[in-house]
């Protein structure tokens, strides 16, 4: 059994969404919506207040040092140490 952890406090069917998006975003009040497919969370509906208080910049910022680490991570080469006061 496939499991999706749906990470919002309110969920809404596409159908529902089509039906009565101003009703959606009302019953949100405020809070992140998922949008389910076939019980599957497809996308998530974020009000226009809280997306511009994302720093969207340093998110994908932090992202792109995670795919960095990650491969670091995975290669064959050996680990180089440092002293935290080091750096």
């Amino acid at each position: 059994m496939n499991i999706n952890a749906i990470r919002a406090n309110l969920a809404v069917s596409i159908s529902e969404l089509k039906k009565n998006p101003s009703g959606v975003m009302k019953e949100a009040n405020g809070r992140v919506v998922a949008v389910l497919s076939h019980n599957k969370p497809q996308s998530y509906l974020v009000p226009a207040e809280l997306f511009e208080q994302l720093d969207l910049d340093e998110l994908i910022e932090d992202l792109q040092l995670a795919a960095v680490v990650k491969s670091r991570m995975q290669s064959k080469e050996p680990p180089v140490k440092v002293k935290l006061s080091d750096l």
